[in-house]
């Protein structure tokens, strides 16, 4: 026995003593003492409720049972006394309790939604109907319809109990007549009133669930439910007080027939003024003038919509963009063509990984992120990732509990690239790489101990002088090929002594964790491990964006102290009950070619009310979480701060370092574009036609090739938004940002450009204070007079140029596979350019994806070459005068140019000997042997060509007398000098020439 209660104590312990010490540690105790005292509160006041009022019931109905005549009970019904009355004592307290517990746990399930109405933030803004308070409908009226159905609930279980037990002792019955006892009429008619009063309360209610209802052609009350569905509401509720009189009155009087009577009159009235009545409405008076009596209705989702999530702001402009490309068209642009970016950072983790993972033991499962650094002086767009720790690299031998959990602990520094800017072989031009970590970046805490991929747990930390145990980094200089260090932070609860270890033995299914000798009184054990996890838990009322993003910054301003390798977590507050507006379903608007639909950090999925409310940053060193109140007019999260006060800090303890790496949400703005390709029209009568419809452009990037080759889930095809640095027309200065674009929607399919979204994402660098003009959202319509190219016509108008063709086929064939990175749009020139990075990936094991050539549009004009300066200048008639750093501008062709580097010249040879191979086929079977020989004399140039600047290179050349006909073997050395100044054009104008790279 003792055993036993031993045995149940540490299992309740191992979760609820654990959870309480993580909590603890994190300095977030009183986030889960408020919910689990809500929850505790919300049960027992519902267990007494529902217990109280049943075994009150019981007793009540069981009292009066001596005041039916025993001739008037059947045999059958004896029985059930006989059984009743031994089994009384369960029967008067049993049955109230498992009810009880089943509606107390019920009700504790919505704790969130009774603190909330306690501390309500009022909004300062009215619904167009009623006159209340937004927060009413936000807080209060879920509190009221919660309350409603629980006691309804509550009742209607009270009175089948009264009901089972009158019968079973006689004081009701149906034969040979209906009667009653006077007891239990009055039991039951008292009973059936309040049931009655409930339901007159919930169609009260319903009057105001009307302005958040789902339905067409927008949300909200329309003219048949203001018309018609309202008033019924009100009569019905009205009914139904009318009918709990009746019962009342039928209790003493001794009849049912009148509340019967108005228990008929309420189900006809239902079927008949709820529902048949805004029928015939809707169909003989709404359908017919829908335009005309709908519009004041959709103009207020309109309003309530823009409003909601944050449009209401949206500069809205049409702009008449050239389609004519000529010299010198970019001079004007500078700011935006500078910071062009050239990495894809979906395409180039592999890369990254094969150069830079350094063992396998580390990976960069989290991705590229893009952001930007102050690089002397300047600052620049930034592709950067954490090299995070993998176990799933360790081998089988390797896979000890030791290695797991005591010695492989952590990941190990960043690896940020230029984001304009490659090598001459086309790989990422690093500024900060390799183990330990050298560059710009200055000095960090390099490790990762919390990151989405790290362990279940690890368990660090050691006395003072203790040997380090913990692999820190490997070094072929050190003893044993690697450095040693021990955890020195504040990361996770102690396991120092024999109680706490027995509790997470338990707690985690493992007997090592109590009999390890790695343990010692220092010992912290790391769990919860994922950014998103860890934020979740200390603010549970926040929805997540999907991913986390890295970041190394200065915390507190401090030049003394190092930096410190953050994760940024952006978090919304969300409602569905904001009136009028909207919903969305944020697993379908948040969903494109590039991400899935999303995770488990969101607290409801459909949502018409968004808020970008906090920044949270998870510390990857020590795992601390810090959040920050972003937007400081937002009531729900108002609200939440007085639940859980002094857990967010004010936006002024955000340092000018940490400020300069935060960002507009991408999660926000996928919600908001989806929105946008309705409401983007404003007017109710012009947006109920629909004729102005936009979707967003599907995916042209064929990076989806390279994520089938790692195992990743298919995605969908919109394609996703890009963060980069430019300038919309009529913004003052290019700023780091945030893009969309829209093609016209309808059955038409047509690809054509509609509209381009851009908002501004940058913070700025000031402490505590942001940016004028951060968040700041760009709508540019194209008029339907003028044909701009969309992105899927773009990537027609690629395809259909031979000379492109001919040489990503070539490129495509064998042992290399072409990825067409990220397609960015930028609204310069007058008009709006296209810039897409083509990659080149061998089918090794070991293979990855180089740049080999950039893709350019304007119009109808096109560039295809090594460079983004010599591409842009075939687009633009041989000069476009653009400024790309890294670049000097060139025609590539005339004399006095940038040399080209051996690469380039090596892609020019095998391009020209695949040309020379192809004349030299058709004219032998044209039996023209002239021209054949011809040929032969140009493919051995250009193979001798090719050989020399194979050498140049460094490189095995044995691959060289293939590539002619099956691409280069050096696909994996890359092409193209992006970045490094040579250009490889021969064309002027729109059309790419055969040398032109690639």
């Amino acid at each position: 026995m003792v055993l036993g209660v031993f045995v149940g104590i540490v299992l309740v312990a191992s979760n609820v003593w654990t959870e309480i010490l993580w909590f603890q540690q994190m300095n977030a105790a009183r986030i889960i003492f408020t919910r689990w005292g809500a929850i505790a509160g919300l049960f027992v006041l519902g267990f007494l409720i529902v217990f109280a009022l049943t075994a009150v019931t019981i007793r009540l109905a069981y009292a009066t049972r001596k005041q039916a005549s025993r001739g008037d009970v059947s045999a059958s019904l004896r029985v059930y006394q006989q059984a009743l009355d031994s089994l009384r004592p369960i029967i008067l307290w049993g049955v109230p309790a498992v009810l009880g517990l089943l509606n107390g746990t019920g009700l504790a399930t919505h704790w969130q939604t009774v603190l909330t109405s306690v501390n309500a933030t009022p909004f300062g803004e009215v619904d167009p109907v009623f006159g209340w308070d937004i927060s009413f409908f936000i807080f209060i009226l879920p509190m009221l319809e919660l309350l409603a159905s629980f006691l309804l609930r509550a009742f209607g279980i009270a009175l089948i109990a009264a009901v089972v037990v009158h019968y079973i002792y006689g004081n009701i019955g149906a034969i040979p007549r209906p009667h009653a006892t006077k007891a239990a009429r009055l039991h039951l008619g008292v009973l059936a009133a309040l049931i009655s009063v409930l339901i007159g309360a919930q169609y009260w209610l319903g009057r105001y669930g009307l302005l958040t209802r789902q339905g067409k052609p927008v949300d909200g009350a329309m003219y048949a439910d203001i018309n018609a569905t309202l008033p019924a509401h009100s009569i019905l509720a009205i009914i139904s007080l009318v009918v709990a009189v009746l019962f009342i009155v039928a209790a003493f009087k001794g009849t049912w027939r009148l509340p019967a009577v108005g228990v008929v009159v309420t189900v006809v009235s239902s079927l008949v003024i709820g529902g048949l009545y805004p029928g015939l409405i809707q169909q003989f008076r709404v359908t017919p003038n829908a335009r005309q009596l709908e519009s004041p209705y959709i103009q207020r989702n309109i309003d309530a919509t823009l409003k909601a999530f944050g449009l209401d702001d949206l500069e809205y402009t049409t702009y008449a963009a050239r389609t004519d490309a000529r010299p010198g068209q970019l001079r004007e642009d500078s700011e935006s063509t500078s910071q062009i970016r050239l990495l894809d950072p979906a395409v180039i983790v592999p890369t990254v990984r094969q150069l830079q993972q350094s063992r396998p033991y580390y990976s960069f499962n989290s991705g590229m992120k893009v952001d930007r650094y102050t690089i002397d002086g300047e600052r620049r767009d930034t592709v950067i990732a954490m090299r995070e720790l993998d176990l799933n690299g360790l081998s089988p031998e390797q896979r000890t509990w030791v290695n797991l959990h005591t010695v492989y602990t952590h990941g190990f520094g960043v690896v940020a690239a230029y984001g304009n800017t490659v090598t001459g072989d086309g790989l990422p031009a690093y500024w900060e790489q390799s183990i330990p970590s050298v560059g710009e970046m200055g000095e960090y805490e390099p490790r990762i101990y919390f990151s989405p991929s790290a362990p279940l747990y690890s368990i660090v930390g050691a006395p003072e002088g203790a040997e380090p145990q913990e692999l820190d980094y490997p070094d072929d200089n050190a003893p044993g090929g690697q450095v040693s260090t021990t955890f020195s932070g504040n990361g996770g609860p102690s396991v120092g002594n024999l109680w706490n270890k027995l509790l997470y033995s338990v707690k985690f299914g493992s007997t090592d964790i109590f009999f390890s000798s790695q343990t010692n009184s220092e010992s912290q054990i790391l769990y919860d491990r994922n950014p998103l996890t860890r934020v979740s838990k200390v603010a549970p009322y926040l929805t997540l964006e999907q991913d986390a993003y890295p970041a190394v910054v200065d915390t507190d301003d401090n030049p003394a102290t190092p930096k410190r390798l953050v994760w940024v977590v952006d978090a919304y507050t969300t409602s569905s009950n904001y009136p009028y507006a909207q919903h969305q379903a944020l697993d379908q608007a948040t969903t494109d070619s590039r991400s899935t639909a999303v995770g488990d950090f969101v607290q409801v999925n459909t949502v018409n009310y968004m808020r970008n409310s906090v920044k949270a940053i998870v510390d990857a060193y020590d795992g601390s979480v810090r959040l920050f109140q972003w937007d400081e007019k937002d009531p729900i999260l108002s609200t939440w701060m007085k639940i859980y006060p002094d857990m967010v800090e004010p936006i002024s303890n955000i340092s000018g370092d940490l400020m300069s790496h935060l960002r507009y949400p991408e999660d926000l703005f996928k919600v908001q574009r989806e929105l946008l390709t309705s409401y983007h029209v404003r007017e109710a009568a012009e947006f109920y036609t629909g004729g102005d419809r936009w979707r967003l452009a599907q995916e042209t990037s064929t990076v989806n090739q390279l994520n089938k080759q790692e195992g990743q889930a298919a995605p969908s095809t919109a394609q996703p938004p890009y963060y980069l640095t430019m300038q919309m027309p009529g913004q003052e200065s290019a700023e780091f940002s945030l893009t969309s674009v829209f093609v016209p929607g309808g059955e038409s399919r047509r690809e054509a450009m509609a509209g381009f979204l851009a908002v501004d994402s940058e913070t700025g660098s000031e402490a505590g204070k942001v940016r004028e003009g951060y968040g700041k959202l760009r709508l540019i319509a194209l008029p339907s007079s003028t044909t701009v190219p969309g992105p899927g016509q773009v990537q027609n108008l690629y395809d259909s140029k031979e000379q492109i063709a001919s040489q990503l086929n070539l490129l495509n064939q064998a042992d290399s596979t072409v990825i067409r990175g990220n397609l960015l749009t930028l609204p310069v020139g007058g008009g709006l350019l296209y810039v897409q990075p083509v990659y080149v990936q061998g089918t090794g094991s070991a293979s990855y994806p180089v740049l080999r050539s950039v893709l350019t549009s304007f119009g109808g004009q096109v560039g295809f070459a090594p460079t983004l300066q010599a591409s842009l200048d075939q687009t633009f008639g041989g000069d476009s005068a653009a400024t790309i750093a890294g670049e000097t501008p060139s025609d590539g062709a005339d004399e006095g140019a940038a040399p080209l580097s051996a690469q380039d010249r090596l892609n020019r040879s095998l391009v020209t000997a695949a040309n020379a191979m192809k004349e030299a086929d058709a004219a032998r079977q044209k039996g023209d042997w002239a021209a054949y020989g011809v040929a032969q004399e140009k493919l051995d140039k250009a193979l001798k060509d090719a050989l020399a600047a194979q050498d140049a290179l460094g490189q095995d050349t044995s691959g060289v007398a293939q590539a002619p006909a099956g691409g280069a073997d050096g696909a994996q050395s890359g092409a193209g000098g992006v970045g490094t100044g040579g250009a490889g054009s021969g064309a002027s104008g729109g059309g790419a020439s055969p040398q032109s790279g690639g």
